[in-house]
């Protein structure tokens, strides 16, 4: 799709013809192509280094992968790494997960002449013309994969494609990459049994890597908790499911999110000598409003520390070493007119922490309820 710039008129149909999308579906019956490699979390943007190093390049780096500051080291939302296209370079491009390829067209560079041979020439004028393309190609060479095409008529509007439409492919990305994430983290097995014994008891679900265990698994008449670990020799994950059936959505704040957290972590989530996981109010801390799984909810990032009362004061904390990120989802159940709280939280000291926090997503998004179950078996049962 050619998307117009603010002050363009919109395109002809018969102008998208040389941009249609091919889409070749992971996984499709007669799709037997290899999966695209490469590091995860990784952007490769090939562009002419010129553009690279001015303007364009700063709009791409600040609009599609920004600084994340929820994190103990402040990371990329995506690494990146910058290639010229050349014979050499393009077997390689056409074999990784993530790329951009992008140029302007009133250039002469190799990544120009690419962009005009996938245009049509009436697209190409249009461009030239004043408007910008920004196409999203996925599985373009190999399953698994997510190519942009963006193209503009100069430098400054290549700036200004990644300053308008940069969030947007940023979300394209992070999407593409957690639907990665999720198949390798489960394609080693999971743990059906606990898995189905979390709905028998709770009455939801959410897939587990083999290498998780029950921490915690409590209930009372109106609330339920259940804390979920994978210790490895150099990280730890912790994940935890915490429900209430006597919570109004309206009762869902920042405020509330917060201070249920710290209660729940101080009463479960111990030092094995001394102290208990806080959030730690001194850095970024980051919530906002989103639809999770079709559900109102709310999204917090931030971090957490092993903390303990200074002494003689319950009201002010000190740090007694540990900590990480964390990701939290708050949201309300209609069907089971619950509120839910999933949290996710990593220690992993020697590592960047993002893919980590990554993972946390993907299991969250995992969850389901006894309720979508089975009105999912009814749907399938009707159809048939």
């Amino acid at each position: 799709m050619i998307f117009p710039s603010a002050s363009s008129r919109p395109l002809l149909g018969s102008l998208l013809l040389g941009l249609a999308l091919t889409i070749v579906l992971a996984g499709c019956e007669g799709d037997f192509r290899p999966r695209a490699v490469g590091e995860e979390g990784r952007i490769v943007v090939v562009m002419d280094s010129s553009h690279w190093t001015g303007a364009p390049g700063e709009a791409f780096q600040k609009n599609v992968t920004p600084w994340v500051e929820t994190l103990p080291v402040a990371e990329r939302h995506f690494k990146i790494r910058h290639l010229e296209l050349s014979e050499r370079t393009y077997d390689r491009v056409q074999a990784l997960k993530n790329v951009v390829i992008a140029a302007a067209l009133s250039d002469s560079t190799n990544e120009t002449a690419f962009l005009r041979r996938r245009l049509s020439d009436e697209a190409e004028q249009t461009i030239l013309d004043g408007q910008i393309a920004v196409v999203s190609k996925p599985n373009l060479w190999r399953r698994s994969q997510r190519v942009y095409y963006v193209a503009a008529a100069t430098p400054q509007a290549l700036a200004q494609a990644f300053q308008e439409r940069g969030p947007e492919v940023r979300r394209t990305f992070t999407e593409a990459t957690l639907q990665r994430i999720e198949r390798d983290m489960y394609e080693e097995g999971r743990r059906g049994a606990v898995e189905d014994s979390l709905m028998r008891r709770h009455g939801f679900t959410i897939n587990l890597q083999a290498t998780f265990q029950i921490a915690a698994d409590t209930t009372t008449a109106s609330e339920g908790f259940v804390w979920l670990r994978r210790l490895l020799a150099e990280t730890r994950r912790e994940f935890f499911v915490y429900y209430a059936d006597d919570v109004s959505p309206d009762q869902i704040t920042r405020e509330w999110i917060y201070a249920k957290r710290d209660s729940l972590t101080r009463q479960h989530l111990r030092g094995n000598v001394t102290g208990f996981v806080q959030i730690d109010y001194r850095r970024a801390l980051n919530t906002e409003q989103i639809t999770f799984l079709d559900r109102y909810g709310f999204e917090t990032r931030g971090l957490w520390y092993m903390a303990t009362p200074v002494k003689g004061d319950e009201e002010e904390f000190r740090p007694v070493g540990g900590g990480g990120p964390f990701v939290n989802f708050t949201f309300y159940d209609q069907a089971t007119d619950r509120v839910y709280m999933l949290d996710g939280s990593i220690f992993a000291p020697d590592f960047d922490k993002l893919n980590f926090v990554r993972h946390m997503e993907v299991m969250a998004r995992t969850f389901r309820t006894a309720e979508e179950v089975r009105s999912t078996e009814d749907r399938r049962v009707a159809s048939e």
